[in-house]
């Protein structure tokens, strides 16, 4: 039942405006070669923080500078801001979503009714 439940709430949330509005949202910055080469460029900076990190090393103001560069300008880009904001309205659905499961197992795990179907 529990599994019937999670197939139904994907279901759901695939279904839902915010999820849909993620999709065409990533298909926009996909579709936009100046937005894929900001995000390449951020992650290939990123690597080179995580390298730093992983070395033990604190990342220097040049590379710290030019990752914040690079996430400005994609979230500044028509394409970056409409996926900027699709992604937080998901995250505030899912938030939502995981507040309402935490609550039924709250509600669950004090009912004195057992239910196993």
């Amino acid at each position: 039942m529990i599994w019937d439940k999670a197939q139904e709430l994907g279901r759901l949330i695939g279904q839902s405006p915010e999820y849909q509005a993620l999709r065409r949202a990533e298909g926009s910055l996909r579709d936009d070669r100046d937005t894929v080469a900001r995000l390449d460029e951020i992650q290939t900076i990123a690597r080179k923080v995580e390298q730093e990190v992983q070395a033990g090393r604190m990342p220097d103001e040049e590379l710290n500078q030019s990752y914040e560069t690079a996430v400005q300008a994609l979230e500044t880009s028509p394409t970056g801001q409409a996926y900027v904001v699709a992604r937080a309205n998901f995250e505030k659905l899912m938030t939502k979503v995981n507040q309402q499961i935490s609550e039924g197992i709250e509600r669950g795990a004090a009912s004195s009714i057992i239910t196993l179907s």
